[in-house]
């Protein structure tokens, strides 16, 4: 689904368990089996119980992390046509590049789920 909505570069997985953020591409994560409850924006930031079905999408610079989840969790991520990931981590140094990078990180075009109808096509590309 995320493919045919202009998404892609696919993978299967799960979370990493540590703190970390892309700051070249937002991201789209679907759950595809066993809840989770993935944290994001950070030490001070949410924590969400995603489900099998859920869908999150997070934009460049913000940070995801996923302590535990049960066995057998598996997410499928993407990111928006054009896009490629980076995996940043805030180490001491980087936030002068990542924060550039961010500047240049256009909005996606469609969203994930919904194409043009979505929340995330509402805003439209910058």
């Amino acid at each position: 689904m995320f493919g045919e909505n202009g998404w892609g570069g696919a993978r299967r997985g799960g979370v990493f368990t540590y703190h970390h953020y892309h700051s070249t591409a937002h991201e789209v994560l679907g759950i595809v089996r066993v809840a989770a409850r993935p944290a994001f924006g950070g030490e001070s930031g949410v924590a969400l119980v995603l489900e099998t079905g859920d869908v999150a999408v997070t934009v460049a610079g913000v940070s995801q992390c996923n302590p535990g989840a049960g066995e057998g969790f598996l997410v499928v991520g993407a990111y928006p046509r054009g896009q490629s990931w980076d995996l940043r981590t805030g180490e001491p140094g980087e936030r002068p590049e990542v924060l550039e990078n961010m500047r240049r990180v256009t909005r996606p075009g469609v969203d994930p789920v919904f194409h043009n109808e979505g929340p995330i096509a509402a805003y439209g590309a910058r």
